[in-house]
């Protein structure tokens, strides 16, 4: 697409101006509870594509906001070069954060992302980093991508927004990046568009990485692959479940669609995922409603209404019976 492709270009432009002065010097900025794997997937690349070129075409920096080694999700701990002020010479800095990233938005973060940004970095985002940058107000009239656990609770929280499902996502000077394995496509992307296609397969396959995903690629496994199951009526019934959450369908509504009988459709559900439809379909919505409670501070009946409850009392009780505490217990900290 004409649009998608000069949004490529300024990007490589700019990377490649700044690589042809030496060095590409790139930035993380470790939020406390990052996704380990995340960070790691992109700051490999950058090794491998020196190793492979036998060049020190890429250099990086890790800081965090105290200047302390900081700790991710998984408990390991990473140490940095130091505070904020030693990503002012990166021409490119990412913020790279993970679960629970509401309770970090502070202030003090939100300056530095902007700081940066006045200082003409290219800023990205890493997993839930997107948050952030929303939170700065460094994604207003920009296309932006985040983990699809959180592609709920971003679009619900920034409604102007125009949050995708991509893998990752390229606006302006504005990289956003899904997380997990994805920060490695989108790293191989960007070798490519400053060192070629060449140097980005190379390192592609030193990580037995067969093959460089596009940006459009789905984020989540296939229905069929995610359920176990490949009957062809009950995927499309489940398909037509989890898109219309705010709105449920009715249990006939959901039949007819499929071309099948009420009770065709229950024994479907019974034989392939040992659930009825109508169950099925509220763990669903319950499930939506958790990740809008943990990652926005949106209202209980808001929550509600988003996730196809008619009143918050009737929400507040499935979501008991289903999690054993209430909707308000599930709040984060923060919230």
């Amino acid at each position: 697409m004409q649009t998608g492709q000069m949004r490529d270009d300024r990007i490589k432009a700019l990377l490649q101006a700044s690589a042809n002065a030496g060095p590409l010097k790139v930035g993380f900025l470790l939020i406390p509870e990052f996704s380990m794997l995340a960070f790691s997937s992109a700051i490999e690349p950058l090794r491998a594509a020196n190793r492979m070129s036998n060049e020190t075409l890429f250099e990086w920096v890790i800081a965090s906001a105290d200047s302390e080694p900081t700790a991710a999700s998984n408990g390991v701990v990473v140490n940095v070069d130091g505070s904020p002020d030693t990503l002012q010479d990166c021409r490119l800095v990412f913020l790279c954060s993970g679960v629970h990233v509401k309770a970090y938005i502070e202030k003090s973060i939100l300056n530095i992302a902007r700081r940066l940004d006045r200082g003409g970095a290219i800023i990205g985002a890493i997993c839930t980093g997107t948050h952030i940058m929303a939170a700065a107000g460094l994604l207003d009239d920009k296309r932006c991508t985040i983990h699809w656990e959180n592609i709920d609770g971003l679009s619900e929280e920034f409604p102007m927004l125009e949050v995708t499902n991509e893998l990752f996502e390229i606006d302006d000077t504005r990289i956003t990046c899904s997380g997990g394995t994805a920060s490695l496509d989108m790293m191989l992307y960007l070798i490519s568009q400053v060192h070629g296609q060449k140097l980005a397969a190379t390192v592609s396959d030193q990580f037995i990485h067969d093959r460089i995903r596009d940006p459009s690629d789905r984020q989540r496994m296939e229905l069929r692959a995610r359920l176990g199951v490949s009957h062809p009526k009950l995927l499309a019934v489940v398909e037509q479940m989890e898109k219309h959450l705010e709105e449920p369908l009715s249990q006939t509504e959901l039949a007819s669609m499929a071309h099948l009988s009420t009770r065709q459709l229950e024994r479907l559900f019974r034989k392939y995922l040992n659930t009825t439809p109508t169950r099925y379909y509220l763990n669903l919505r319950l499930a939506r409603a958790r990740h809008l409670l943990r990652q926005t501070s949106m209202s209980i009946l808001s929550v509600a209404l988003a996730c196809g409850f008619v009143s918050a009392s009737h929400f507040s009780k499935c979501y008991r019976e289903s999690y054993g505490r209430t909707p308000r217990a599930e709040r984060a900290p923060s919230l």
